[in-house]
């Protein structure tokens, strides 16, 4: 990305307190950020070409997130879109990711994470969903076998402590692993590394149980 190019991120959320917060945040670390308030505006002035990003709410009157991402694909636009929402449940969550999102996260979400994904986002360029998947699998494989023995009851939802127990660990050292697990699959949320792990197809969406060994890369 050439240098003299100022990256710019494209904010879609249709709660203006929200907005207007998170546009300042990103004006205040030196970025460029345009608001819109419906995903239909946003569609009719985006630049395909730009070296930009897409911070997409999920729930939005009329046009929806998720809509709004299928308009992206069908009008061949590939900017990376990273999907923002107070309501994370697993089967939007799988969606998005399908769809080529390179992040999830809730809200009300840490600020640091956010700009830390959106830049990661700026610096990838252009996405495509089959890139996406080869992406997260590339991260999967790259755990060790201990950081994926963590990942299945993650993200079933046991406790730090249960999942203690399972693997006869201490909860600190679950505390560890838990930790570069998300910091190595890029996952800010965890409803957003359940999302990966089921558009990769080696998660069952309604039971969370694996359909393949995570342990073999």
């Amino acid at each position: 990305m050439p240098e003299h190019t100022q990256q710019l991120v494209y904010v879609v959320d249709d709660d203006q307190g929200m907005l207007d917060s998170t546009v300042w945040l990103f004006e205040s670390m030196g970025l460029k950020a345009l608001p819109f308030t419906n995903g239909q505006t946003f569609l009719d002035a985006c630049d395909p070409a730009a070296a930009a990003c897409v911070l997409l709410d999920v729930r939005m009157p009329g046009m929806g997130g998720l809509a709004v991402q299928d308009a992206m694909r069908e009008r061949g636009i590939g900017l990376p879109v990273i999907f923002v929402s107070a309501h994370a449940d697993v089967p939007i969550v799988v969606r998005a990711f399908r769809g080529g999102a390179v992040d999830f996260i809730e809200k009300p979400y840490n600020e640091q994470l956010l700009l830390d994904s959106v830049q990661r986002a700026l610096n990838q360029g252009p996405v495509h969903p089959a890139s996406c998947a080869q992406e997260v699998q590339h991260r999967l494989a790259r755990l060790t076998p201990r950081e994926r023995d963590i990942v299945l009851p993650l993200v079933q939802g046991f406790s730090n402590r249960e999942i203690a127990e399972q693997l006869g660990v201490s909860v600190k050292t679950v505390d560890l692993y838990r930790s570069r697990v998300m910091k190595r699959m890029q996952a800010d949320s965890l409803p957003a590394l359940v999302g990966m792990l089921v558009g990769l197809g080696v998660i069952d969406p309604f039971t969370l149980q694996p359909l393949r060994d995570l342990r073999v890369s």
